[in-house]
């Protein structure tokens, strides 16, 4: 049997009831999943714990960049306390440097401040320009995995880069590839990689049903919507590989 973990993003107390429905091995809540995912607000983190499965909160405080501030600090310590008091698995972050680098004095300040939470580092890694660097650093940290599309926009275009960070994470650290992963584009990702989880949004495109939603700029023409049977699809795919 497989050993692979399937991961799914949600943003919406629906899409979290779908997940688990469909059988998700590990949540990362988020909200805002359209612009890459922010933090979910303290309502539906409430409501995600304690889970029946593993919940990551997505710790964003806002869209663009991912190089912060003291007030982006503060913001985010305040979220990862939020995820704690309601009694989550973990948290997701990343920070970046001007020129793309890790953040790393940042990064040590948030994961120090979520000491007894799981760490995933989202995919500000893929903006790197030393993805050996940037393991060394993910793992002197103590992240258990780093979230990446191998640095492209999505990870099945980047299969041999996705080969070669396996390779240099040498099982030190997980590497769980995520941006594109679903039914129709596992087969590109395994067998081949020795990964042992990969993340999926495991969603389906839907129309918006008001058109004054719309035109008046409250909704998108339409939205993507996580879906329990495609939950379902994803890991009965990933069950058939033998690792």
């Amino acid at each position: 049997m497989s050993g692979i973990l399937l991961e799914v993003c949600v943003d919406d107390p629906d899409g979290l009831a779908a997940a688990i429905e469909g059988g998700a091995d590990r949540i990362e809540l988020c909200s805002a999943l359209a612009v890459g995912g922010l933090t979910p607000s303290p309502g539906l983190m409430a409501l995600a714990g304690p889970p029946p499965v593993p919940v990551y909160a997505m710790i964003r405080p806002r869209p663009g960049d991912f190089v912060y501030g003291p007030t982006d600090l503060d913001a985010m310590r305040r979220d990862i306390d939020a995820a704690r008091d309601s009694g989550l698995a973990g948290v997701v972050l990343g920070a970046s440097l001007a020129d793309g680098r890790l953040d790393a004095r940042m990064l040590c300040k948030l994961t120090g401040h979520a000491a007894g939470l799981g760490l995933t580092l989202h995919r500000a890694f893929d903006l790197v320009p030393d993805f050996a660097e940037a393991i060394a650093i993910a793992e002197d940290l103590g992240f258990e995995r780093i979230l990446t599309s191998g640095g492209a926009k999505s990870a099945p275009e980047a299969v041999d880069t996705l080969a070669r960070l396996v390779e240099l994470a040498a099982g030190r650290i997980s590497v769980m590839p995520g941006a594109g992963v679903s039914v129709d584009t596992i087969d590109a990702l395994l067998p081949r990689l020795a990964v042992t989880e990969v993340h999926s949004s495991c969603s389906v495109r839907e129309p918006a049903q008001d058109p004054r939603l719309v035109a008046m700029g409250f909704v998108s023409g339409e939205r993507r919507r996580t879906d329990a049977a495609t939950v379902k699809a994803l890991k009965a795919r990933i069950g058939t590989v033998c690792i």
